[in-house]
């Protein structure tokens, strides 16, 4: 490392030594910016992400901008802007001259996690093809381009398995049916009279038939392991189920107002729960959604615009099937949720925060 010298962003700041994750790097106390060799930048990255191979951060950078910012305060010239990554346009000053790379201290995190922002794009940014394309046309269902957990999803994996194994206990005898939906799904003459309140949280683990199951379970399985990554098991499961008794009660409010009867089951209230908070926390993941023949990777909040509005429209033709009213109280109550835990969620998960930053591109 080169003697200690000025901040190029300060001024007459001098620069500390600072050890950060197996190097001394030198660091400005005022503005917290980093001045290093590419060498020494890119072990503190390697060691920093536990990478075993070599890494090099100059081989990743994206476009090199016009301009420039600060002047190399080892060489006294103008120093390049480029982008951290392609996809990732946080910008680094690099000096021509010599070895030197400027960080700013609000990009210092971000620099760090150069390799996870790579992996993590390439995971977005992945297009459709034929064999997604032929999933979707024949079963009509979408799929999701998000990042990879980092650890099982055992909480999900665990309600798809209790939802099948409830359903295939009962769903296909009338007598054991009948005797199900009595106690244990959502019925508004006894939970009117303040009895089987339970009901609230069991009709989410009841389903009418395999498709109902099937549709509910999918759209868990695409979205869920994410949600519980970001949360953790037991407060995505209480996450959950909250919404799920959220739902039950929007439409127990909406049958009192029309109907007067209500008869429920399926666990669509608590999925669409999750769509609320997916849609505060996963901005930068992808949903396709098939135009006929033609399918589209859509932002989270434009799939689920869509999937709200053909709520709105079961609402307005009356259809009574379908629990509409359940579905859109499930989403609010989601998207509560989101943003109330939001703030502690990113800061929890950054690469989540960094991906919601705009320096990132979303190919779409």
């Amino acid at each position: 490392m080169s003697a200690v010298l000025n901040c190029p962003h300060c001024g007459n700041v001098s620069m500390e030594l600072r050890e950060l994750h197996g190097h001394e790097l030198q660091t400005c106390p005022q503005c917290h910016g980093l001045w290093c060799d590419d060498g020494d930048l890119s072990t503190a990255i390697r060691n920093k992400n536990g990478m075993s191979d070599a890494y090099c951060i100059k081989q990743g950078f994206g476009e090199t901008l016009d301009g420039h910012h600060y002047e190399c305060h080892r060489c006294h010239v103008p120093m390049k802007q480029v982008h951290l990554l392609k996809d990732y346009h946080v910008t680094l000053d690099t000096c021509p001259t010599c070895s030197g790379i400027w960080v700013d201290g609000d990009e210092v995190s971000m620099v760090l996690a150069a390799p996870k922002l790579q992996d993590a794009l390439e995971q977005l940014n992945a297009k459709v093809n034929t064999k997604s394309w032929l999933f979707q046309f024949l079963t009509r269902m979408p799929r999701e381009y998000n990042i990879k957990p980092h650890r099982k999803p055992w909480m999900t994996w665990s309600l798809l398995l209790i939802n099948t194994l409830i359903f295939f206990a009962y769903g296909f005898d009338e007598v054991s049916t009948d005797w199900v939906y009595t106690w244990f799904a959502v019925d508004s003459e006894p939970l009117l009279r303040g009895e089987h309140l339970w009901s609230l949280l069991s009709y989410q683990f009841l389903h009418g038939g395999i498709i109902h199951l099937v549709g509910n379970l999918y759209f868990l399985w695409i979205i869920g392991d994410n949600l519980e990554d970001a949360l953790g098991p037991w407060k995505y499961l209480a996450a959950y189920l909250f919404c799920g008794v959220i739902a039950a009660l929007v439409e127990l409010l909406a049958s009192q107002v029309s109907r007067g009867e209500l008869l429920m089951v399926g666990a669509s209230g608590s999925v669409a729960g999750l769509f609320g908070m997916y849609l505060i926390w996963f901005r930068h993941a992808s949903i396709t959604f098939m135009f006929v023949v033609w399918q589209k990777k859509l932002k989270p909040v434009w799939y689920f615009a869509i999937w709200a509005g053909i709520n709105i429209f079961g609402l307005m033709s009356e259809d009574l099937s379908v629990a509409y009213w359940a579905h859109l109280g499930g989403l609010a109550a989601g998207l509560l949720v989101g943003v109330i835990w939001k703030e502690k969620v990113l800061a929890h998960n950054p690469l989540i925060q960094m991906l919601q930053r705009p320096e990132a591109r979303i190919i779409r």
